[in-house]
């Protein structure tokens, strides 16, 4: 990272969500398609003798990266990863596996930067967990063209809300009917959010959804199926919240835009 880059930095509490970060089949034409919807500068670094790591910027302030998968996760889906700050990368894997997550990656050091490891929850939706060094993940967060919100869906909410409120001390509230909707608090900080997966959306993993923020979502949703996405739910109110989309990329990584409604600052 460059020097300017380190102090554009937010700081990310243990417990909150830190960094997204795109793994794709097609690092060029993934980088096209979101510097065009979203206005985001791209800044690549070569991480290996063939592999580079992307890193994107909103007005100079990071907002994720994304990197072109390699032969080794050829069976990987392309998918935005989450990623969960921690104080200790190695005592998280540890309360992790006692409370039923299957580690996927052992804790490991990113150069000089950080330390992470990959996780499963008892429901089978994956995150990264990052014990920042020098990078403390994304330094915007809520404006228009960067992340807003992490949201969980599963086959096992109780299940998922257990296993998250002892791991990271989240505290889960949940309200909405028919369909109820669990909203994790880290301290008196929203941390993310959580949902029934339904049977009417057909066969979906769990996994931990993003929000990006726009300030029109049909707008926005029209650019996207523009530049080649593909839309899983068309421009919807939901009450009291805001308007959004879910959006499957050029590539077929699925996320989500909303404009939030003027009340709502999640």
């Amino acid at each position: 990272m460059s020097e300017a880059g380190t102090q554009t930095q937010m700081t990310h509490a243990p417990g909150s969500f830190c960094w997204i970060e795109l793994a794709t089949t097609d690092g060029p034409g993934a980088k096209k398609f979101y510097s065009e919807l979203f206005g985001w500068e791209a800044e690549d670094s070569p991480v290996g003798p063939d592999m580079v790591y992307t890193m994107l910027r909103l007005n100079g302030k990071d907002v994720g990266a994304l990197y072109q998968k390699g032969e080794m996760m050829k069976d990987v889906p392309t998918y935005w990863a989450s990623y969960i700050s921690v104080a200790s990368a190695d005592e998280t894997v540890a309360k992790a596996k006692a409370l039923g997550g299957s580690i996927m990656k052992e804790a490991f050091d990113v150069m000089d930067v950080g330390r992470m490891a990959v996780i499963a929850d008892p429901t089978g939706a994956h995150f990264c967990i990052w014990q920042p060094k020098k990078h403390q993940g994304i330094g915007v967060k809520g404006e228009p063209n960067s992340l807003t919100w992490n949201e969980l869906l599963t086959n096992d909410t109780a299940k998922a809300s257990d296993f998250y409120t002892k791991l990271f001390g989240w505290v889960a509230q949940t309200h909405g009917q028919p369909t109820p909707y669990t909203e994790f608090m880290n301290g008196d900080t929203h941390a993310g959010g959580m949902m029934q997966i339904q049977p009417a959306w057909g066969p979906v993993p769990p996994h931990w959804g993003i929000y990006f923020a726009v300030e029109d979502t049909d707008a926005a949703f029209a650019k996207a199926t523009s530049l080649g996405a593909t839309a899983i739910v068309p421009p919807m109110d939901i009450e009291k919240v805001g308007r959004f989309a879910t959006i499957k990329d050029p590539q077929g990584a699925v996320f989500s835009i909303i404009k939030l409604a003027p009340h709502e600052n999640k």
